[in-house]
């Protein structure tokens, strides 16, 4: 007789003698309800272990639909020799289920939101156990420092493709080392955590953002330097400035020299409006000789993002999005143009070699402004428009202008031709629900960065869209723990490491090319 086994579906009818108890058989055991109320469990047991026969008989039936489908997404690492029970959670450690409980309970652990948390710090530990051997896995097969330089003598790589390749190979091999942050007044550490930090294009400085524990944000520039040892320092500038608005968007501006000036986007609190500001650099550090220079506020409220144009013939315009609005401004003049759109603006780029300005919208459109087009009405002005499936959180044009890339809430990642308005490539991994999280572009190292709501920062090939690196958290994961990050080839200005910075919480975080910074930087003189 073919015992009963769960991948088939269905239990064959037994029929029971005379003083046989009702219940199911577990090998030569049998299990009733009367064993259950003796040893006081009402939780289901897992299914029996496969003998042989029943080996035989799973692969017999291994094409029915009950065989092939996927784990529950609460206990993803469980075998596949336990089934999904609506309301209960496997515990592969103790081999047997556990009732869950609806929503949130502080007194049991055994929620679905609780064991999700805890599945992802459990994965989180296991990345930063791996990130910390000497050796990692190849971000491509085959792929390492000898055969790329073999293959480049032998006249079998580009020079082009061999920097690309061995970007992708350092990139793989960047490990964690925790920076001390200096500054004039060493009796007050910071306590307060990292919100978003911008660096400017020479990675000379870096434009940082807090949040203050009794509300409110600072907001203050860091300096960069690097040594001839190899080791990078970081200085907090002297002056910081408190508000009790929310900063919503940053970007360096070039009003008197290239990034001499800081523009921000302050969301209105309470009886305090909404602005856009200009700020100098110089107005962050007492011992800096150089005039404050251009200081201005304009009365902008509920500006969702802002952008500096580069372009000579607009040399001190800037642009604001707001709710269904776009705003052009000239800083010197004052002179301001409005255009009207269907949605809320909530990011913005200008192209290097024209005019031209790019829009992310709530609705998931994406569309370009021509700033030598002032005289149009209507829609007419919209030089290209194209969708995306959710809300833009970030748009960044490459160098040659005719390349977008745009990441929306739906962790969709696209590269858009702007002449024919079509996806051309897609960087799958990123990971968001509802979170405005901007995208990074490196074009010289040909990669692309973007730390994603769960809080891991992923590195992929700007060529060909493959996945190079997951970098986890070095804290636990959390909404308002979010990663902020930095990358460049020159950390520290045109002598500098090339690296990625991280700061997340009130600790920032250095991951160099260099495999031996860390007895670079315990070398006498520096400190750290």
């Amino acid at each position: 007789m073919k015992k009963w086994n769960w991948r088939d579906g269905q239990r064959p009818h037994r029929r029971r003698g005379a003083g046989q108890r009702q219940g199911w058989y577990r090998g030569n055991r049998q299990w009733s309800s009367q064993d259950e109320q003796r040893t006081g469990h009402n939780n289901p047991r897992p299914p029996p272990r496969a003998t042989p026969r029943r080996m035989e008989n799973q692969s017999a039936s291994s094409s029915s639909p009950s065989s092939s489908s996927p784990p529950s997404s609460s206990s993803s690492q469980t075998s596949s020799a336990a089934p999904e029970l609506p309301g209960f959670y496997f515990d592969p450690e103790k081999n047997r289920y556990f009732r869950l409980l609806p929503g949130h309970n502080n007194c049991n652990p055994l929620t679905r939101e609780m064991l999700q948390k805890k599945e992802s710090e459990k994965q989180r530990n296991k990345m930063l156990a791996e990130d910390e051997k000497p050796r990692k896995k190849a971000p491509r097969t085959g792929l390492n420092t000898l055969l790329l330089l073999q293959k480049r003598h032998l006249g079998m790589l580009p020079e082009y493709s061999y920097s690309r390749l061995v970007h992708e190979v350092k990139v793989s091999g960047m490990k964690r080392h925790k920076l001390e942050i200096q500054s004039t007044d060493s009796s007050n550490p910071n306590t307060d955590n990292f919100r978003l930090i911008v660096g400017d294009s020479a990675c000379e400085r870096v434009f940082t953002v807090n949040d203050v524990s009794h509300g409110g944000c600072k907001y203050g520039i860091m300096n960069f330097s690097s040594s001839s040892r190899g080791s990078l320092s970081v200085e907090m500038c002297d002056n910081l400035y408190f508000t009790n608005r929310k900063v919503n968007s940053i970007c360096w501006a070039s009003v008197n020299y290239p990034d001499s000036h800081v523009l921000l986007c302050l969301v209105g609190a309470a009886d305090t409006p909404g602005c856009v500001s200009l700020l100098p650099a110089s107005l962050f550090s007492n011992s800096n000789p150089d005039q404050p220079g251009m200081l201005c506020s304009f009365k902008i409220s509920s500006a969702w993002s802002c952008a500096w144009c580069l372009n000579p013939q607009f040399d001190k315009t800037f642009s604001t999005g707001l709710s269904r609005r776009v705003i052009v401004k000239d800083a010197e003049t004052g002179r301001t143009q409005t255009y009207s759109t269907g949605s809320d603006v909530l990011t913005q780029q200008f192209a290097l070699r024209v005019p031209v300005l790019f829009n992310g919208c709530r609705s998931g459109e994406i569309f370009s402004l021509d700033l030598r087009q002032r005289g149009r009405r209507g829609q007419s002005w919209k030089a290209s428009r194209f969708h995306q499936e959710s809300a833009i959180t970030s748009v960044r044009v490459l160098q040659d202008d005719n390349y977008l890339l745009a990441a929306d809430m739906l962790g969709q990642i696209k590269l858009w031709d702007v002449r024919g308005t079509k996806p051309v490539q897609e960087y799958k991994g990123h990971h968001n629900e509802h979170a405005y999280l901007p995208i990074q572009v490196n074009e010289p190292e040909g990669l692309l960065l973007a730390v994603g709501q769960d809080c891991y920062t992923r590195l992929w090939s700007l060529k060909d869209g493959q996945l190079l690196r997951t970098i986890p958290s070095p804290h636990p994961a959390a909404n308002d723990l979010i990663p902020s990050v930095v990358f460049s080839s020159k950390l520290g200005g045109c002598r500098g490491l090339p690296g990625l910075l991280m700061a997340v919480k009130h600790d920032l975080y250095y991951f160099p090319y260099n495999t031996d910074y860390q007895e670079a930087a315990e070398q006498p003189g520096n400190v750290f």
